[in-house]
């Protein structure tokens, strides 16, 4: 007997003995290649970075994974609870790996002949997501338990909930609680009910079937389970349960304003971001980017960019319809090119199908709807011409422009109803095209530099070249007032009296004579700068350049930031070089303020996604002229908006100084108007550079936009004007001689304290011939494409 019991007890030794060298065994064959778990503890989940505009609004997101960083504050305490009753009721008791909830899976299992139920714990989940495979084999079941139990030795429960609330995806493009509380319902993850939370707790069983925005029934019988979990545990009444259970579940999407107003700005920011601080940051790091965008401001230069785009299309005449169809296509047409027709409303545009093309309009269809468009507003339809054709020849030209099956844009005019001697459910519409031209507009605060909107074209959507930042284009007149300001500081001033006459230019390139011409062909002999500047008359400028140097030209346009290539060519002092119109309004900075030029700054600051902040932007300002010259330009350019090129801009009847721009045969046209509160630049022409018809000057074709941008924004602002610095001082001169005068008629000039006249002078005579001056480094002069510049 003492003998069989010896055996067995030393069977049960060699048994335990056996047993624990197995697990032994098995632990070092399931740690031998564990992943290290460590970076757990500093959590860096792929994040989406927000950009906000100045209000706090969002501008839009940039993101690899739609993840919104969240803490357990920023939740309903039933939020997370929620999700403890579905995945792991005894997550705060166990460390790690739980016994209890595996046996009763397995069990439930066996039961049901198949998988039905998993025992892992969130913190398993946890490790299975973020360092191990889905593979499914013994083997990597054992390393997520070792890794789950070591991870709970490193950090908090409460750390480990964070993190898993944050990784987990919900479905629908959603990664966290954050993420999905705003895709599903509409709403932060703060604000959640406790019926939403449940719905959201029921998801990582299965984000697919159960997405309520895919079906609505399984979503909530999930929800249910998780409601009466919540409630077996304790952490729910009753109440609270039977209220959860019948709340209706209001389904929407937070809205994404990514892309939509601001699309240009927001891409130059992304460009700056990833420039700073690399592509893989940008999308991932979560930063939170503070820009300088107004929303009103933006909304409004770009309606008026559209605006004045379409304008200028409308002035060249008909483009055609958008495409023809095939009368077998009419259906799928209008069906796919649905409209909400409750939600319209006049100067909305659809696409419209034309049914009938007769001397008496166009018919149309529309989603549902019926439309006509009268003749009457089709006068720019008709062939290019420059001059208006009467009604006749637009009722007989619509039979050639339109017809049945053809595609076309068209606008709302007025409701059905509206128009009492209308039919009662036609649409009185009128017809649209796209513009066939391009654009920009950049408008800054001049004080720091903040970059208040920019719009880079008529339509993200279908171009992302920003015409404001990207494109290089010849100024014309508008580089003007650095010449002039480059003539205050060598011997020249308002009242100096210069030849507006013929002029003849020696290109010792081409060995050619040309001669440089005004807009009108004429000339009006001699003339102060003040007026020469105001009516942007060419030969005056190239007699300024002339006489203080062109090299003195080309020096101050880079002392005022100019970064394109300025050879030193006479032709320059007419806007021959090339600029970006960004980099053009950063010169004008100069003018606005206190000689100093100023930076634009699209991105203002930079925080983590944990609130530190990483970058700060403050405004950077260049000294680039003196305060007294600055004011001077400012005070001349005031004279360009009272009395010259830029008065359709004097509507304001307060401050504004500004300077047109067109280059030869209307390839460009151009206006920068500023006050010392707001600058803003336009800049429009075609993409391949070409003609865009007669009058497409920068007066009547860029100054219309800025004064439609411009009447949304300029009462925001009190009237403010130019501060006078010392050793300025005004004095009365005759507006022909220039000399002092107190007469009727005279005008009030600033002057650099005793440069005021005296003496009554004519720089340049009535013909003059003058020769390119000679730089060893010039490239060869580019002859009269670039000199006949207009304003």
């Amino acid at each position: 007997m003492k003998k069989l019991l010896l055996v067995l007890f030393l069977t049960m030794i060699l048994s335990v003995c056996v047993a624990a060298a197995s697990a032994v065994g098995l632990y070092h064959w399931a740690a031998s290649d564990l992943p290290g778990f460590r970076k757990l503890t500093d959590y860096r989940p792929p994040l989406v970075t927000t950009v906000y505009a100045r209000d706090g609004s969002v501008l839009g997101d940039f993101y690899v994974e739609k993840r919104f960083l969240a803490t357990l504050a920023d939740m309903p305490k039933y939020l997370p609870m929620a999700f403890l009753a579905a995945e792991d009721a005894s997550f705060y008791q166990h460390e790690g790996v739980d016994p209890l909830a595996i046996f009763r899976a397995s069990l439930k299992n066996l039961q049901a002949g198949a998988v039905r139920q998993g025992g892992s714990t969130i913190t398993q989940q946890l490790i299975k997501r973020l360092l191990l495979s889905s593979e499914k084999s013994l083997k990597r079941k054992l390393k997520e338990a070792v890794l789950a139990y070591r991870l709970e030795k490193y950090l908090t429960k409460d750390e480990i909930l964070t993190i898993y609330l944050n990784q987990i995806y919900l479905g629908a493009k959603s990664y966290g609680v954050e993420a999905a509380a705003r895709t599903y319902f509409g709403v932060h993850a703060k604000d959640l009910t406790l019926a939403e939370s449940a719905v959201l707790a029921g998801l990582p069983q299965a984000p697919t079937r159960y997405n309520p925005l895919r079906d609505l029934e399984a979503a909530r019988a999930r929800q249910k389970y998780v409601l009466e979990r919540m409630l077996e545990h304790g952490w729910i009444t009753k109440q609270d349960h039977d209220k959860a259970v019948v709340e209706p579940l209001v389904l929407r999407s937070m809205p994404d304003p990514s892309w939509g107003v601001g699309a240009y700005y927001l891409e130059e920011v992304r460009r700056q971001l990833i420039e700073r601080f690399g592509e893989n940051t940008v999308y991932t790091a979560g930063l939170r980017v503070y820009t300088g965008v107004d929303l009103k401001h933006q909304a409004a230069a770009e309606a008026a960019m559209r605006r004045g785009l379409v304008e200028s299309s409308k002035r060249r005449g008909y483009l055609g319809p958008i495409k023809p169809l095939d009368p077998k296509d009419f259906t799928e047409f209008l069906e796919n090119e649905a409209v909400d027709l409750g939600a319209l409303k006049p100067g909305d545009w659809v696409k419209a199908l034309v049914t009938e093309a007769t001397p008496k309009g166009l018919s149309l269809r529309f989603s549902s709807a019926t439309g006509v468009i009268d003749p009457k507003t089709m006068a720019w339809a008709r062939n290019l011409s420059p001059k208006r054709i009467g009604e006749e020849q637009v009722k007989a030209g619509l039979r050639r422009q339109a017809k049945a099956g053809d595609v076309i844009w068209a606008s709302v005019v007025a409701r059905p109803g509206t128009d009492p001697k209308a039919p009662a459910k036609v649409w009185q519409m009128a017809l649209e095209q796209e513009p066939d031209v391009e654009g920009g507009l950049v408008s800054l605060d001049p004080k720091t530099g903040e970059l208040l909107a920019l719009v880079g074209g008529y339509s993200f959507e279908k171009s992302q070249f920003n015409r404001a930042v990207q494109s290089l284009r010849q100024p014309g007149s508008s580089f003007k007032p650095i010449v002039y300001s480059a003539a205050m500081d060598n011997g020249l001033t308002p009242s100096s009296v210069i030849m507006d006459g013929p002029f003849e230019f020696y290109d010792p390139a081409t060995k050619i004579t040309w001669k440089p011409e005004n807009y009108e062909h004429g000339f009006k002999g001699p003339m102060i700068l003040r007026t020469a500047l105001a009516l942007s008359r060419n030969t005056v400028t190239i007699r300024v350049a002339q006489a203080i140097g062109i090299d003195k030209v080309v020096q101050r346009a880079k002392d005022l930031g100019i970064t394109s290539n300025i050879p030193p060519y006479l032709s320059i002092s007419l806007g021959a070089a090339e600029v970006t119109l960004i980099n053009l309004c950063q010169a004008y900075t100069a003018f606005a303020r206190d000689g100093s030029y100023v930076k634009p700054r699209a991105v203002l600051s930079v925080k983590s996604a944990w609130g530190e902040e990483i970058y700060t932007s403050k405004p950077e300002a260049v000294s680039a002229i003196t305060p007294q010259n600055a004011f001077i330009m400012a005070s001349l350019l005031k004279e360009v908006v009272r009395a010259g090129t830029a008065t359709r801009a004097n509507v304001f009847k307060r401050p504004l100084a500004g300077k047109t721009g067109t280059t030869n045969d209307e390839q460009d046209a151009w206006f920068i108007g500023f006050t010392p509160y707001l600058l803003t630049g336009v800049h429009i022409g075609f993409d391949q550079v070409g003609p865009m018809g007669k009058g497409e000057t920068g007066a009547h074709a860029a100054l219309p936009i800025w004064l439609y941008y411009r009447q949304v924004v300029e009462n925001d602002y009190q009237a403010e004007d130019f501060p006078m610095p010392q050793d300025v001082v005004m004095a009365s001169v005759d507006p022909v001689t220039g000399l002092p005068s107190s007469g009727a008629g005279s005008l009030t000039l600033p002057f650099k304290k005793d440069t005021q006249p005296t003496v009554y002078s004519v720089v340049g005579s009535e013909t003059g011939t003058a020769e390119e001056p000679e730089f060893d480094h010039a490239p060869a002069a580019s002859g009269a494409d670039l000199l006949k510049q207009i304003y």
